[in-house]
């Protein structure tokens, strides 16, 4: 007696797994909620009477929770960027014509850093967000031209660490000494090492294996830290609201204006025109960065912000993996439009007018040029104290008007670093296409959500199918990752 075989009609259909609603799960809905949530509990906070130098318990918890959150992103700053920056130099290696894409991707990060620090300085002189407050310059101020030496000094290591140790001494005597990293040494090392290594060749192998180890563990974790951003966002928005309010700045609110009016300008002019003289659709740029831009917003940190827009990079714009690897790092490391080139050049200017300096060409000339040259002293991470005191020092402006402009600092830091992550994300994109490289496929296709935790193979296998083909890999009942 036989029997015979189950027919395919007379299985069970898998049951579809219920989803969640999308504003539950997709992290640009709950950026935008924790946006909101934030903006209403620092009105809530001011409304108690907040003040920095009198705080509510309710102020207090938000500046807890934004302070936590940036300390988490900070503590993976070091070692992200030293081994980033080892393995994206050796991945050289893996990239056919690795110097000329490097030579390129150095020139254009070269090219919109000098395009936005003459948008900047345009931006203050058309403004003049610091005219009009009367004030003199401070009584110890001498002009006076200051050279490169002090900024050329600052990049030699004074040790393989690139760690400092500075000492304060209190009002009862008591000496401390804080530890602290020179990032900007630190980034000299890792470029010394990777070249090392890239030159070594087979040899080096076994060190850059690890070092691409490391970095893979370093991403995990700060992947974890990121999805935490809509917890910080709330603390962070909130703090700052509750602290200075959106009625209180006074003098700063052009400052604030112009700021956001040189950024926009970046963003909404000079990147999609750069895309459309390359070729690419203006549109598709825009929304396939909005991931890494959106985090960049409200983490404040391009460094923070490197796996997102690692992410946008390959699977939105289609650039190479072996070439992003190297070009998305060190722009999250280098390329900073926002905070060393608008922003800088928008407060000098600022600061000039506001202690009634008139400016020289040559003062100017300096911005520029530090601005252009200069970025790696950002480092990725959260502010822009150091490449703003830079600049200051270099066009030999008073030091005293970095204290102003330290208040509303939370607020345009946000759209600086937006600025920047969009820009890192489209110069690797710009080479590529310059190079043939560059998967079109991909970068005209329509963005899937680049912060979904998906499995990387399947992922992949997405990508590389039909349409018809895909919808039989996510509703497939074969064991495995489920997809969707």
């Amino acid at each position: 007696m036989s029997t015979a075989a189950p027919s395919s009609t007379s299985l069970s259909p898998v049951p579809a797994r219920r989803r969640l609603p999308a504003w539950t799960t997709n992290f640009g809905w709950q950026i935008a909620v924790a946006l909101l949530l934030g903006l209403i509990l620092g009105l809530v906070a001011r409304g108690m009477g907040h003040t920095p130098d009198s705080p509510t318990s309710l102020g207090e918890t938000l500046a807890l929770i934004g302070s936590v959150y940036i300390s988490l992103l900070k503590a993976a700053v070091i070692p992200l960027v030293f081994f980033a920056v080892v393995a994206s130099i050796a991945n050289l290696a893996q990239v056919t014509n690795a110097a000329r894409l490097a030579a390129k991707t150095l020139l254009w990060f070269a090219i919109t850093s000098l395009i936005a620090v003459l948008i900047g300085l345009a931006v203050g002189v058309v403004m003049q967000p610091g005219v009009g407050t009367g004030q003199s310059a401070p009584a110890a101020y001498e002009a006076r031209d200051v050279g490169w030496l002090d900024f050329l000094t600052s990049m030699v290591p004074a040790n393989f660490a690139g760690l400092t140790v500075k000492t304060s001494v209190d009002d009862a005597g008591a000496v401390a000494a804080s530890p602290t990293f020179n990032v900007l040494q630190v980034l000299v090392i890792a470029i010394a090492v990777g070249v090392a290594a890239l030159k070594v060749g087979e040899k080096a192998a076994p060190f850059v294996a690890f070092s691409r180890s490391v970095l893979a563990v370093i991403q995990k974790i700060l992947w974890w830290i990121i999805r935490l951003a809509p917890i910080g966002t709330v603390g962070l928005l909130g703090n700052a609201v509750a602290s200075y309010g959106w009625s209180t700045m006074g003098t700063l609110v052009k400052f604030v204006v112009a700021i956001y009016v040189g950024l926009a300008l970046v963003m909404l002019v000079v990147y999609p025109l750069l895309a459309r003289l390359h070729g690419l659709s203006a549109k598709q740029f825009f929304t396939g960065v909005w991931p890494a831009f959106q985090l960049g917003f409200v983490s404040r940190s391009s460094i923070g912000t490197l796996p997102v827009t690692q992410r946008v990079a390959e699977r939105n714009f289609g650039v190479p993996t072996g070439y992003a690897s190297f070009a998305v790092p060190l722009g999250a490391t280098t390329k900073m439009d926002g905070c060393a080139a608008i922003y800088p050049a928008i407060a000098a200017v600022f600061v000039a007018q506001f202690y009634g300096i008139d400016m020289t060409i040559g003062q100017y000339a300096l911005i520029v040029l530090v601005s252009v040259l200069g970025s790696a002293a950002t480092a990725g991470t959260t502010g822009a104290t150091v490449m703003l005191t830079l600049t200051l020092s270099t066009a030999g402006l008073p030091l005293e008007g970095m204290a102003l402009l330290l208040a509303v600092d939370p607020i345009v830091d946000m759209g600086r670093t937006a600025t920047n992550v969009a820009g890192q994300a489209l110069i690797p994109a710009l080479v590529a296409q310059q190079e043939g490289i560059l998967d079109r496929t991909r970068y005209d296709a329509p963005h899937a959500d680049v912060m979904a935790d998906e499995d990387e193979e399947i992922v992949e296998a997405r990508a590389s199918r039909p349409a018809d083909s895909r919808e039989q890999l996510v509703g497939s009942p074969t064991p495995g990752p489920r997809v969707g």
